[in-house]
C-alpha cells in the first residue's frame, strides 16, 4: 500500500523508533505515547483490519501475540495492556492491523 504510513515505516521509508524486527513483523515506540511504554506492533503484510483475517492469517497472529509479552518485559512495561482497535469507530486511526502494547505504571481503568 502507497500511502500506508505503517507500510512505509516497515519498507524503511518512514524513521521509526524499532524495538523488534522479524520476517513477519515489526515494533516500535509510539510518537505519541499513551504510557511510559507504549509499543506498536506491526505487521509486514498489510492487513487493514483485524476482521478482514481469515484461516491463512493464524501463524501470523499467533506468532504477534506470543511475541508481545517478551518485548513489553524487554522494554520495562511490567503489568501491560494489549489493544486492538479495529475499524475508525474503534479508534483505529492507521488501516494497517497493529497491536498497543501499553505499561510502565498503573494505566487508566475503562
Amino acid at each position: 500500500m502507497n500511502d500506508c504510513i505503517f507500510c512505509k515505516i516497515v519498507a524503511g521509508a518512514i524513521p521509526a523508533q524499532r524495538v523488534y524486527e522479524d520476517d513477519l513483523m515489526i515494533a516500535f515506540k509510539d510518537i505519541n505515547p499513551k504510557a511510559p511504554v507504549h509499543l506498536l506492533a506491526v505487521p509486514r503484510l498489510h492487513l487493514a483490519r483485524l476482521d478482514g483475517l481469515d484461516d491463512s492469517h493464524r501463524e501470523l497472529i499467533a506468532h504477534m501475540m506470543l511475541t508481545l509479552p517478551r518485548l513489553a518485559r524487554e522494554q520495562g512495561a511490567g503489568d501491560f495492556r494489549t489493544i486492538i482497535n479495529n475499524g475508525a469507530g474503534a479508534g483505529q486511526e492507521v488501516p494497517h492491523l497493529h497491536m498497543h502494547i501499553l505499561g510502565g505504571g498503573k494505566l487508566p481503568g475503562f
